[in-house]
């Protein structure tokens, strides 16, 4: 499911905002994605602010209203994640990522493996933060420290 969820077209302060929620069913729960919010009306709203403050500082008086529904308006992300944060809790769902879904990705070839792993699955890799080192051979990735690469037998 897609919800577009945006401020009232018709509203009688602050630029318009919107943004995209993905609700996705999975094999062991759901997953909800926000988009990037547009805020492109809400800086053109908080520019017409500033250029009528340049002009005349007390202009700014008037625009109050706006520039508060601005502010408000640029919290909408926080504001929709609460809201989805409160329901999913009232319904005693957890955020936790199943284990299923626990992953490290090899920085090396990219492919996922159960967090935990000393080195990659694939590849051979060390998972972590240290950079896997391949033969100059084969490609093959070597642990630190050997002298011969284990699938080309030739030295490193």
């Amino acid at each position: 499911m897609i919800v577009q969820v945006s401020t009232r077209p018709d509203a009688m302060s602050g630029g318009q905002t919107a943004m995209t929620v993905t609700i996705q069913t999975l094999e062991e729960g759901i997953m909800i994605e926000l988009g990037q919010q547009a805020w492109m009306g809400v800086a053109a709203s908080l520019g017409v602010s500033a250029l009528a403050a340049l002009k005349n500082p007390f202009s700014l008086l008037g625009r109050l209203d706006d520039i508060a529904q601005d502010i408000e308006n640029l919290s909408l992300r926080e504001r929709v994640w609460q809201v989805i944060s409160q329901a999913a809790r009232a319904a005693g769902a957890s955020a936790e990522l199943s284990e299923n879904l626990r992953r490290t990705t090899c920085e090396y070839c990219h492919v996922a493996n159960p967090v935990g792993e000393p080195s990659c699955l694939a590849c051979g890799a060390p998972l972590g933060k240290a950079q896997p080192i391949p033969c100059r051979n084969c490609g093959y990735v070597v642990k630190a420290g050997e002298t011969t690469c284990p699938n080309c037998k030739r030295p490193l």
